[in-house]
């Protein structure tokens, strides 16, 4: 039996994403999931009807097994929002024909195949949530084909067995359902050879689910500084009019990953510093102009990173809105991966993110203070 070409070429379409991110990396994160789906393979009637002329038979008809259930448990790292690294073990299923031959008889033959798999896989982020990417790797997969004849056929060797490692192939797409949990479409050409010296190509098309392990541990959260109180001054006789003091202006940088979940804008559960901010500027009318501003690094396009930041400013105003603060009191801005706080020249990606991570903050800045003495 031989296993070839089930369905057209795939794609490699994410590649490109290996060399060059185009968007902002902040985390990385370990993750696990598990596949399952539809395997296919092609018999290759031809060759089977040569072999039987060769050992002096015809066939008269031959019925394929052609589709099985596949599946496949895996995990991986994932350096950034482009790159990643998994591995895991695969079961494509079992196939098989039957083979009826002139003189009488019958020629049986089924395959099973699993193994382990290694594979680079590039993302692109289509969206927040969405995303297409595409994997090449290695597989060292286990034939185990098993053969039994009736009538006239007689096999000599029933049960051949072999290993042996190829590559395989992959694209999908990909949604994130929450910040942990994401689901996955992909199709993946799987290269191997059977026990009795035949290659060819299995595909499985499948289905599944993706847990994702938490990310390094977050910084602690930046302490509010504490505003000095102001002297009451008492005076025997009315005091002539004083000047106002001049406005005291207060900022707060909150870390990006503090507030935000990988790749998002949408801010995590627990917010205990922006429920401080949210009480102090409630229980004070006299807290005017409060101007939030985004920042990125500069890894990534300068587009992207420009809305990263001013989607992550509107986030952090509807929560202090959310909490009772008037909007109109409120500004939020991005300025993209402009005034950064340290400058990196580190080469390899994963030191240069930690070293950038203070550039992604957002600052909630500006906060007037008005006093007057009566």
């Amino acid at each position: 039996m031989k296993l070839t070409n089930a369905s057209g070429g795939l794609a490699l379409a994410a590649l490109a994403a290996f060399a060059s991110p185009s968007v902002m990396a902040q985390d990385s994160n370990w993750y696990g999931g598990l596949n399952v789906g539809r395997s296919a393979a092609k018999i290759d009637d031809a060759r089977i009807n040569s072999n039987l002329l060769n050992g002096g038979f015809s066939s008269s008809a031959i019925a394929d097994d052609d589709r099985s259930t596949g599946f496949k448990v895996f995990g991986g790292y994932q350096f950034n929002k482009n790159f990643a690294v998994e591995g895991g073990y695969f079961d494509l299923g079992r196939f098989g024909y039957t083979a009826t031959t002139v003189p009488a008889g019958t020629l049986n033959s089924s395959i099973k195949l699993r193994g382990l798999n290694l594979d680079l896989v590039g993302m692109l982020p289509l969206s927040e949530k969405f995303s297409v990417f595409g994997r090449a790797g290695l597989n060292y997969a286990q034939a185990r084909d098993t053969f039994d004849g009736t009538g006239a056929v007689q096999v000599n060797n029933a049960s051949p067995r072999k290993n042996d490692t190829n590559y395989k192939l992959g694209l999908g797409l990909q949604y994130a359902l929450s910040e942990s949990l994401a689901v996955r479409a992909e199709a993946e050409r799987y290269r191997v050879n059977d026990a009795v010296g035949n290659r060819g190509h299995v595909d499985l098309f499948s289905v599944g689910l993706i847990y994702r392990f938490g990310g390094k541990a977050q910084p602690p959260a930046p302490r509010m500084a504490a505003v000095e109180p102001v002297r009451e001054v008492v005076v025997a006789t009315p005091p002539p009019p004083v000047p106002e003091p001049a406005p005291r202006f207060e900022k707060y940088a909150l870390s990006a990953t503090e507030l935000f979940a990988f790749d998002s804008a949408e801010l995590r559960v627990q917010q205990p510093k922006l429920d401080e901010i949210a009480s102090a500027i409630g229980g004070n009318r006299e807290v005017n102009e409060v101007v939030i501003t985004g920042y990125t690094d500069r890894i990534g396009s300068d587009k992207y990173n420009q809305k990263l930041s001013e989607r992550r400013a509107m986030a952090v105003k509807a929560y202090l809105v959310g909490k009772g603060v008037e909007s109109s009191r409120l500004k939020a801005q991005g300025k993209g991966e402009a005034d950064p706080v340290v400058v990196c020249s580190d080469k390899k990606l994963p030191a240069l993110i930690q070293c950038l991570e203070p550039n992604r903050r957002v600052e909630v800045e500006k906060i007037t203070i008005e006093r007057r003495v009566p």
